[in-house]
């Protein structure tokens, strides 16, 4: 059992070396993914050596109960230990994510819905960034257009791990599509419920040696910024606006104060959509995945509803519903992210399975 799995040991060592080799720290982008590879590989090799070490022991108490039954009871115990360490192994050695090392860009855009719509995406925002805030992670909003009334028409946030795999793209990569609300709007003066919606787009971000960008591909415009940031705002042209000539893709990036930390946040955008539109590309399964993330916000495309008379939360891709969406909606997100992580490995797992 698990002899598919014996080349990530040679892989595990491979790594082991490269890590006390100082020459690999002194390129930090490869030790940083040396670091990452390592850490994704250390439980499932520790598992396989609990898994044999386990089994071994198994196997002799089995030939010694023959001729003692004092060893059955032994043997009993073993067989309930394997038992449990082949279900975590198996489960560590699921068909995995390739980016679920990697950190993530969000990107919330209202939608259908007007002003309310534009709340809502706040509301999403403030919901992520507690989330975060829970798991430790840092974050940084790169681009932003506020509404008149607080809300958001658009906003772009990087969300990163303190270190060591998962990334926060393992968790937030479902997060994305048309998330739908029931609820009266403050703009609303008959008590009427109104449903709008706003969508989510999950990237993985991209580290620059993985995505290599020929500076003559681009254009690079500035202009004004027109948000909130200080005096420096609507004097200089510190606003970035790149785009990508071979794809089409557009970035810009408004809310630093110079240029420079402009272009830098719009390139680390850019990266990340040239990574999942050539993953996109190269995979089918990155593809449908992909599909599955919003392209227009249209509430009948829903993945997500959050109904506020009900306190209701409903995920409409696995039926996961709860009445704590007062507590979801203030970064309680583990419950329904862990009834999709776990439709996922099934899903994965019976597709291996078939295979």
């Amino acid at each position: 059992m698990f002899e598919s799995a014996r080349p990530l040991r040679d892989e595990f060592a491979e790594l082991e070396a490269a890590l006390s080799d100082p020459a690999v720290h002194t390129d930090l982008a490869r030790a940083r993914k040396v670091g990452r590879r390592y850490a994704e590989l250390t439980p499932i090799v520790r598992g396989m050596d609990s898994y044999e070490r386990v089994a071994d022991d198994l196997a002799a108490a089995r030939e010694l109960a023959e001729v003692d039954e004092t060893f059955a009871a032994e043997a009993t115990e073993l067989e309930a230990e394997l038992a449990v360490i082949t279900e975590r192994l198996t489960k560590l050695l699921a068909p995995r994510d390739p980016n679920d090392s990697a950190d993530a860009l969000m990107e919330i855009k209202s939608g259908e819905g007007g002003e309310e719509s534009a709340l809502f995406a706040g509301d999403l925002l403030r919901m992520y960034l507690r989330y975060a805030e829970r798991q430790g992670w840092k974050t940084q909003i790169l681009d932003e257009t506020v509404t008149g009334l607080g809300g958001y028409k658009d906003v772009t946030v990087a969300v990163k791990s303190r270190g060591g795999p998962p990334g926060t793209w393992a968790r937030l990569k479902y997060e994305g599509g048309v998330h739908r609300v029931q609820r009266v709007p403050v703009t609303e003066s008959q008590g009427r419920i109104h449903t709008s919606a706003a969508g989510v787009l999950v990237l993985a971000e991209a580290e620059p040696v993985e995505v290599t960008i020929d500076p003559n591909d681009l254009r690079v415009d500035v202009f004004r910024s027109s948000g909130p940031g200080g005096q420096s705002v609507n004097t200089t042209d510190s606003a970035v606006r790149i785009t990508h000539l071979p794809t089409g893709i557009v970035v810009s990036c408004q809310n630093e104060k110079s240029q420079l930390q402009n272009k830098e946040q719009a390139m680390r955008i850019l990266r990340a959509r040239l990574l999942a539109q050539a993953q996109e590309e190269a995979d089918a399964a990155a593809a449908a995945e992909r599909r599955s993330q919003v392209a227009t916000v249209d509430r009948s495309q829903r993945v997500r509803t959050y109904n506020f008379p009900e306190n209701r939360i409903s995920d409409h891709r696995v039926g996961y519903k709860a009445y704590n969406l007062d507590q979801v909606i203030d970064g309680d997100l583990d419950a329904v992210i862990d009834a999709l992580v776990a439709a996922d490995k099934a899903e994965k797992m019976a597709a291996a399975d078939a295979a």
